[in-house]
């Protein structure tokens, strides 16, 4: 389980689907009985104290009207597609369940920035710019390759990494039919290798569940 702060308050917690039941009973423990609502994204958890949880549904996993419902659908094996992207690099895979069952992992180098000014510092840049555009050129023709035979077996695309990346990826038009299975979770994974690419698949499969604290009435006086 992996915590932390959230924007706008809060903190993020990531939990293993077969550990959120407990999660919650402990949730229970410290803030009394919730009650639970169906959301968008999954299910609110409101205390009596004023603390809440909202639980995420994962990607690709069905929506629940309950926590049980919940935890059995983030447990149940599903095909997960997975890019990663971050400067050179880049790592295609799908997991069956927990599984990395197709695999590829893609490194081209693409040079650091400079500190040095002038016509130098342009040359340098351009050689970069060109050395990261084939980078993605390369991570397109990969994705092509073994993500877009799988695409009609899988359940979601979970991406990784570099935003920007993954987006000059995906604007592929061979790649439409992974597009529209991208989650909107991007995970924060560093520079892709294939033991970044198998710890994604437990990131993926992840409850995430934002967790607010009751507010701390202002002393009086």
């Amino acid at each position: 389980m992996s915590s932390r702060p959230a924007a706008g308050g809060g903190r993020w917690v990531e939990v293993d689907p077969g550990r959120v039941a407990r999660w919650v009973e402990g949730f229970a423990d410290r803030h009394g009985p919730p009650t639970s609502t169906v959301q968008e994204y999954g299910l609110l958890l409101a205390a009596p104290d004023g603390a809440t949880a909202e639980l995420h549904t994962p990607p690709g996993a069905s929506r629940a009207s309950d926590v049980p419902g919940l935890v059995a659908a983030a447990a149940a094996p599903r095909r997960i597609g997975l890019l990663l992207a971050r400067k050179g690099a880049v790592a295609v895979g799908v997991a069956a369940g927990e599984e990395l069952v197709v695999s590829k992992v893609d490194t081209r180098y693409v040079q650091g920035r400079t500190a040095a000014g002038g016509w130098s510092q342009q040359r340098f840049a351009r050689r970069r710019d060109n050395q990261a555009k084939a980078a993605l050129g390369d991570a397109t023709e990969l994705a092509v390759r073994l993500l877009l035979p799988e695409a009609s077996t899988l359940a979601t695309l979970v991406c990784g990494g570099d935003r920007r990346a993954v987006d000059i990826v995906l604007e592929d038009r061979r790649l439409a039919p992974l597009a529209a299975l991208r989650a909107e979770r991007l995970l924060d994974v560093p520079e892709p290798r294939h033991a970044v690419l198998v710890g994604a698949i437990a990131a993926a499969r992840a409850v995430r569940i934002l967790v607010r604290d009751p507010e701390v009435p202002a002393s009086a006086g």
